[in-house]
């Protein structure tokens, strides 16, 4: 009887593996063999990817055809926005509100979709982040039902909803909960350890507590060795360079883009802000520079936003040659005009407007060219006294690039530094030579990037 109850138990065992090793099993774990390298973090040009604009269905297969599109912008690093299942109690179809955190949405696929693609970005040379929702869950979420004790109460026991939000579709989650906590990060392991992504974009990072963000990170950089993870933080809080993120956004410099381009305020802000954004930070440590990302191109993309598309370009070499961390949110290359409302499918055009598509790839093959535009390049700001035209001076070791740009929609002229003034230079986009005076004109929202 001992032997026919171990026969059985043996063959019970045997049954589990192989129902855990079936394909397409949600929790199915397939070891990460590809030897790819994310690229260093002061280098890379971020391209973040809403599925809802590439298919209405099996969107992730849409996107991994679109590839080879994506590679020839000059990329290196994709950012996909939340691919998880959607909640259906209190929905408002956000991909942001979170049924299971170890599952993809059958509107996007499967994740052996998932994992078709990062192989394939990988053998493109560009790594992928996936976007992370750590502040709360869908009402709906399995967590909720089983662990009701991971949620933030109210005082008579409600589980709520974002405290100073208007998010009513997610419940918030109870950072003070350590089960929760552990929960969290096996689920982040998950996709790191079997699909292989290279880190994550942590979504309202500033929400999460540091000390769980520091615990994170370890983690998963610790599971992940030899490979490297890069870790970006919605958010703006300091502290999370000391957790271990290694880019945060760059707010306040969007902020001022907008004002410099729209209110007319003095061109010596974007300056100021760059100085205040980049005061006292760690070296190996950057700000994501952007003129949009979903939620800003859900109220305005860059054509409307900054007024026309001449506009939006000078826009965009302002923020991302001043300092680098570049990124180009899908659609803003092939200039969209309208609101983008990532809660439904958007159909973009992709063969639209080829010689803004053709711009974009200009700047970023410059930018890529020049170490010196990247992060690590140094600072060196010129006055202009009309406070109309940005110029900048980027310099590392031998690289030297001016990068001047007239944020006015009508034409202004400049000084130029000494060291550039009578001299013959490089335009970087045209690859013409240039002599220049002591003096320079630059036309509506006209920029050069200019290399000795």
């Amino acid at each position: 009887m001992k032997k026919l109850v171990l026969f059985f138990a043996l063959l019970l065992t045997i049954t589990l593996v192989m129902m855990a090793c079936k394909p397409g099993s949600r929790h199915q774990a397939k070891p990460v063999t590809d030897e790819f390298v994310v690229p260093e973090v002061a280098d890379v040009v971020m391209y973040q990817v809403n599925p809802r604009v590439f298919a209405p269905s099996n969107s992730l297969q849409a996107i991994t055809a679109r590839l080879d599109s994506i590679q020839d912008l000059g990329v290196n690093m994709i950012w996909i926005m939340p691919i998880y299942p959607i909640g259906e109690e209190k929905s408002k179809n956000s991909p942001y509100s979170v049924k299971d955190y170890k599952a993809v949405a059958p509107e996007y696929g499967t994740v052996d979709d998932l994992r078709t693609l990062v192989e394939a970005c990988h053998e493109r040379g560009m790594g992928v982040i996936l976007d992370w929702v750590a502040n709360h869950t869908a009402w709906d979420n399995v967590w909720l039902k089983q662990h009701p004790d991971w949620y933030t109460h109210d005082s008579v026991g409600n589980i709520i909803y974002p405290p100073g939000t208007d998010w009513t579709d997610v419940a918030d989650l109870n950072y003070d909960n350590k089960d929760m906590r552990a929960a969290m990060i096996d689920a982040m392991r998950f996709w790191v350890d079997s699909v292989g992504v290279d880190g994550f974009r942590c979504d309202v990072a500033d929400q999460v507590p540091v000390d769980f963000w520091t615990e994170c990170i370890d983690n998963l950089r610790a599971a992940a060795k030899p490979r490297q993870l890069i870790m970006l933080a919605e958010g703006a809080n300091p502290d999370n360079f000391k957790a271990g993120f290694d880019l945060n956004y760059a707010w306040e410099f969007m902020g001022a883009i907008a004002q410099v381009m729209n209110d007319g305020a003095r061109v010596g802000k974007l300056v100021s802000v760059d100085k205040h954004e980049y005061k006292d930070l760690e070296s190996g440590k950057y700000k994501l520079r952007f003129t949009t990302n979903h939620d800003e191109s859900t109220k305005a993309t860059p054509v409307k936003l900054y007024g026309g598309v001449r506009a939006s370009m000078a826009a965009f070499v302002a923020t991302t040659m001043l300092h680098g961390g570049m990124l180009v949110y899908g659609s803003q290359e092939v200039g969209y005009p309208e609101p983008i409302n990532f809660f439904h499918y958007v159909p973009v055009d992709w063969n639209a407007n080829p010689a803004l598509r053709d711009e974009y790839k200009s700047l970023i093959a410059v930018y890529n060219e020049h170490p010196a535009l990247r992060s690590s390049g140094k600072v060196i700001p010129y006055d202009d006294e009309d406070n109309n035209i940005l110029c900048v001076d980027r310099v590392l070791n031998n690289d030297n690039v001016l990068v001047l740009v007239n944020v006015r929609a009508t034409a202004h002229s400049i000084d130029l530094p000494a060291m550039w003034a009578d001299r013959s230079v490089t335009d970087l986009m045209t690859g013409e030579t240039k002599q220049l005076s002591k003096k320079i004109t630059l036309q509506p929202y006209q920029y050069l990037l200019l290399g000795n």
